[in-house]
């Protein structure tokens, strides 16, 4: 066991204790509640029409080419047209489920914070963040711990590609406050301040945000980037593609490539040993891009996705009202994802920063104290149904059987996080600089 210094525990023992914190939603009592597809206006074929003239044109496509046209298209793309989170919509997140979630990583961001030795900027950076609600609960952390953070200049900063979401989230974390870029060419296309005056921005892409120190955070993300799907054959590896169903013109179907296609040559690793994997390239460049960031400017970048360590196979699916939803049914009309390859971002990350995990969701809650945080709750809470619905929400987000063993954590640290203490000598004596302060939620805290 690896204790943490007692800052840290202080961190939490101060938003532990915070009765103002003890808000919790209700959505997880409605997760698995979803409507019937008939119930649900249908989705205008043009999806459909747009990806049929195009393979009709230049042929079959690859999976990665049908998600994102599916799921980011300017036009008619998934998250750009719908509001799909919460319960009423087609998936739901673990801070829709608990505030706690949140609470601990922003815990964890101050934490990492320190452990760089306190620099006088801090950027937190989310990429993908749904309604904001993670934002909103790490914000309402710095604010309680504001004492802590002392001179240091706090920003968020969003990565969102949905102009529909980019709404949601400023009416979450501004109110009224935010305003629009006057031009589409924009870095900042919005931006705006929260009730603490806490200044936020909005971006299209991860390079536009300013350089500095940042801690960045992508939860859920990955998973909802394109793949490219690969078949082992008798004559090597094979890319899966998408194309028309020769019988049911209006319907799309998988067909394997009769030929190596240039990511089939270049995408699946030497050593590869499954005889199906899916690969996610633009994952990997996210990746090096988190990874030259925090080398040149300081910081952390922690991952949070449905997972696996490179030993899954076929995780494509489709997800609509909570429920399974064929992958190439009614494109447009249902989330798209696939699970996360760590091993293939481990990779991707190289050795320019330091990678501490995957570790399962349970195991990095866990560490981070959420046990202790659940008995605060309890004890300050009298209500019999909240007191249930308090229980509910930890089981959904720790037990295997939910979320505890399905999503892992992968961090990604500098360097220097982990560098020896250098001895400062004196006349006759001899002391060590402080010791590095262990990487929370990697590490089991202890309150000592």
């Amino acid at each position: 066991m690896i204790f943490l210094s007692a800052k840290t525990q202080q961190l939490l023992r101060r938003v532990c204790s915070s009765s103002a914190a003890v808000r919790w939603r209700s959505a997880q009592l409605r997760l698995f509640c979803s409507s019937s597809p008939d119930d649900q206006e249908k989705p205008p074929p043009s999806i459909l029409r747009h990806l049929t003239s195009k393979i009709k044109a230049t042929g079959p496509i690859s999976v990665a080419e049908y998600m994102r046209e599916v799921l980011t298209n300017p036009v008619t793309g998934y998250y750009v047209k719908n509001n799909m989170l919460g319960p009423d919509g087609d998936f739901i997140t673990s801070p829709e489920i608990s505030q706690i979630f949140g609470e601990l990583l922003g815990v964890w961001v101050i934490s990492e914070w320190m452990g760089a030795g306190r620099p006088e900027q801090l950027q937190l950076v989310e990429l993908g963040p749904g309604k904001g609600s993670l934002a909103c609960d790490i914000i309402r952390v710095f604010s309680q711990l504001r004492s802590v953070l002392g001179d240091a200049s706090v920003s968020l900063h969003l990565v969102e590609v949905s102009p529909t979401l980019s709404r949601l989230q400023a009416q979450n974390l501004t109110g009224t406050s935010s305003r629009e870029a006057d031009a589409e060419d924009e870095p900042v296309y919005r931006s705006g301040e929260t009730a603490a005056g806490l200044p936020v921005s909005w971006y299209r892409r991860l390079d536009d945000i300013p350089t500095g120190f940042s801690v960045f955070l992508a939860h859920e993300f990955f998973d909802a980037l394109p793949v490219h799907k690969f078949q082992r054959t008798e004559k090597g590896w094979r890319e899966v593609m998408v194309d028309i169903d020769p019988e049911k013109p209006e319907q799309l179907r998988f067909v394997i490539a009769p030929s190596p296609t240039l990511a089939s040559s270049t995408l699946v690793h030497a050593d590869e040993r499954r005889d199906h994997v899916e690969v996610c390239a633009e994952g990997g460049v996210i990746v090096q891009q988190l990874v030259r960031r925090i080398v040149e400017g300081g910081g952390a970048a922690l991952i949070a996705d449905y997972g696996h360590d490179g030993t899954k196979t076929d995780t494509f699916r489709g997800f609509r009202g909570h429920q399974l939803h064929d992958v190439l049914t009614s494109p447009g009309s249902a989330d798209l994802t696939a699970d996360v390859d760590f091993s293939f971002l481990r990779r991707m990350a190289g050795v320019g920063v330091a990678c501490l995990g995957p570790v399962t969701q349970r195991t990095f809650l866990k560490n981070m104290g959420i046990d202790a945080r659940l008995q605060v709750l309890l004890r300050n809470c009298s209500d019999a149904s909240t007191r249930k619905q308090l229980i509910s929400s930890y089981d959904m987000l720790t037990n295997s059987a939910h979320m505890g063993e399905r999503f892992h954590f992968l961090g990604l640290l500098h360097r220097s996080r982990f560098a020896k203490p250098e001895k400062v000598s004196g006349l006759k004596l001899e002391k060590k600089s402080p010791l590095q302060l262990p990487v929370a939620g990697f590490t089991e805290l202890s309150f000592s």
